[in-house]
C-alpha cells in the first residue's frame, strides 16, 4: 500500500494543478529543446588533514531532448534521455559507476474531444555500461537488461507541461543476455531464459512547473500493473528533474529517480544525482 501513496498524491496534484497554457505557433509544426549538463565534483584531502575525508573525483553527463510535433487535430511528443557518471575514490584502485541510463519516450495522439486524444505510446530503457553490486557482482551491461512498453490508449493533455496517459492494453518485454539468468531468474526473467512478456495495464503523468525565476521541476510517472501475473503488484517508476540556472552556461541540477518493481528486487530502488557544473540549451 506504501509503495502507491507517492504516485496517487502525485496524480491528484496533477489534476489540482493551476497548470497555465503556453502560447504555441501554430504554424511551427515541429518543436524542439533540449538541454546537455556537464556536471564535475572533486575533492582532496592532505595527509594531516584532521577532519578526516577521502580525496574523490567525479564527473556526469546528460542530455535531455524533446522533439515535438502538432499539426491540426494530430500531436507527437518525443522525448530521448541519455546520462552517464563515473567516481574515482582514491586508493581505491578503479573508477564506479554513479548513473547510467538510456530512455526514449513516444507519444501519438489523435484529438477525440476537448482535451482528450486516441493514442499510442512507445517507451524503451535501458543502460550503456556494466554495473556492479556492492560485493562486486556484475548485474547488469550494455542493453541488458532492456525494457520495452507499447499500446493504445487515451491521453489527456491540457498543454505541453501536463499530460496523462492511459493505456489497458500494454504490452511489456524485458530482455535480459542469458549469462545472468544462468543460475538464477534475473529481472524478473526466469532461471534460463532471456526475455519475459508481460502484458497488462499503464498510466504515464507528466508535469513540469517552475517555482521561481529559472528554477523549473519536471515529473515523470509511470505506473504498470502485469495483468498475467500478480496485477496487484504494481511497478512505479517516478522521476524529478530540478534545473537551477544560475546564467546561460552554469547551472546545479538535482536528478531523483524512486522505482518499485517486485520482479527485479522487493524493494524501493532510489537513485539520487546533484551537482553544479556547465549547462548548453538547445
Amino acid at each position: 500500500m506504501k509503495k502507491i501513496l507517492l504516485p496517487l498524491a502525485f496524480i491528484l496534484g496533477l489534476f489540482l494543478a493551476n497548470a497555465q497554457e503556453t502560447p504555441q505557433d501554430t504554424t511551427k509544426l515541429w518543436t524542439k529543446i533540449g538541454n546537455i549538463t556537464l556536471l564535475f565534483n572533486q575533492s582532496e584531502y592532505n595527509a594531516e588533514w584532521l577532519g578526516g575525508g577521502t580525496s574523490n573525483i567525479a564527473g556526469n553527463f546528460g542530455l535531455n531532448y524533446d522533439f515535438n510535433y502538432m499539426k491540426g487535430d494530430v500531436v507527437w511528443d518525443n522525448k530521448f534521455i541519455l546520462a552517464y557518471g563515473q567516481t574515482k575514490i582514491k586508493n581505491a584502485g578503479k573508477w564506479a559507476k554513479t548513473d547510467d541510463r538510456l530512455e526514449l519516450n513516444s507519444l501519438w495522439g489523435k484529438k477525440a474531444k476537448g482535451q482528450w486524444y486516441y493514442s499510442i505510446f512507445f517507451n524503451f530503457k535501458t543502460q550503456m555500461d556494466v554495473g556492479y553490486s556492492k560485493d562486486g557482482e556484475r548485474l547488469s551491461h550494455f542493453f541488458s537488461p532492456s525494457y520495452t512498453q507499447f499500446g493504445p490508449g487515451m491521453l489527456w493533455k491540457k498543454n505541453s507541461r501536463l499530460s496523462l496517459n492511459v493505456s489497458p492494453a500494454t504490452a511489456k518485454l524485458i530482455l535480459v543476455h542469458e549469462h545472468f539468468t544462468d543460475l538464477k531468474s534475473s529481472f524478473g526473467v526466469l532461471q534460463g531464459d532471456s526475455s519475459r512478456f508481460e502484458f497488462g495495464a499503464s498510466l504515464s503523468a507528466y508535469y513540469k512547473f517552475s517555482i521561481m525565476a529559472n528554477v523549473s521541476i519536471e515529473n515523470r510517472l509511470n505506473l504498470y500493473s502485469n495483468y498475467l501475473d500478480k496485477p496487484e503488484n504494481v511497478d512505479v517508476d517516478y522521476q524529478m528533474n530540478v534545473l537551477m540556472k544560475i546564467n546561460n552556461y552554469l547551472s546545479a541540477t538535482l536528478a531523483l529517480q524512486v522505482i518499485y518493481d517486485d520482479n527485479s528486487i522487493k524493494h524501493h530502488q532510489v537513485r539520487e544525482v546533484f551537482g553544479l557544473g556547465v549547462n548548453y540549451g538547445f
